[in-house]
């Protein structure tokens, strides 16, 4: 059995299989439908149990991201770089759009998942939210908007990359 403790400014709690933790950043909620595994909260507790010593681990896991997640947010920062075309980016909705990426005359776009913001300030991206999941799958997102095909890409280095 694995203990975690529940930080101070985390508001907790667990409906069935369903955990959510309330902090000053936001809101993020996590099923665990899946995994045969316990999960009780104890006053400022929650024990973890099962008889797979990783899953234990893995649940936990999530529950301290969820925690971190809500009181000191996630961010990935990303950097536009181009040769031959200049690229533009546009934030509609739930999408980002990517325009004129190797001279293109149709826009690339990106998903945003979940409540994760995204900033454009010249040619630096930032990309941050509660949940670690969705700023991690909004960066495969727009990572893979602009995968180069059919070209070579030591020649075409343009795309928009991670940085930190």
């Amino acid at each position: 059995m694995i203990e975690v403790t529940i930080p101070e400014g985390v508001q907790f709690s667990l409906n069935g299989r369903t955990a959510r933790a309330k902090g000053k950043l936001g809101e993020v909620e996590r099923e665990f439908k899946g995994a045969p595994v316990s999960i009780k909260h104890e006053g400022k507790a929650i024990k973890v149990s099962s008889e797979d010593k990783a899953i234990e681990g893995t649940v936990a896991s999530h529950l301290n991201n969820m925690f971190h997640g809500v009181l000191n947010g996630y961010e990935k920062k990303m950097v536009i770089r181009f040769a031959h075309f200049p690229m533009s980016i546009e934030i509609k909705a739930t999408e980002l759009w990517i325009k004129n990426f190797l001279g293109e005359k149709k826009p690339r776009k990106a998903k945003i998942i979940g409540k994760v913001k995204i900033e454009v300030k010249g040619q630096d991206i930032r990309v941050h939210g509660p949940d670690k999941e969705a700023v991690g799958q909004t960066v495969a997102n727009i990572r893979t908007a602009t995968r180069i095909r059919e070209k070579d890409g030591r020649v075409f280095q343009d795309g928009i990359f991670i940085v930190g």
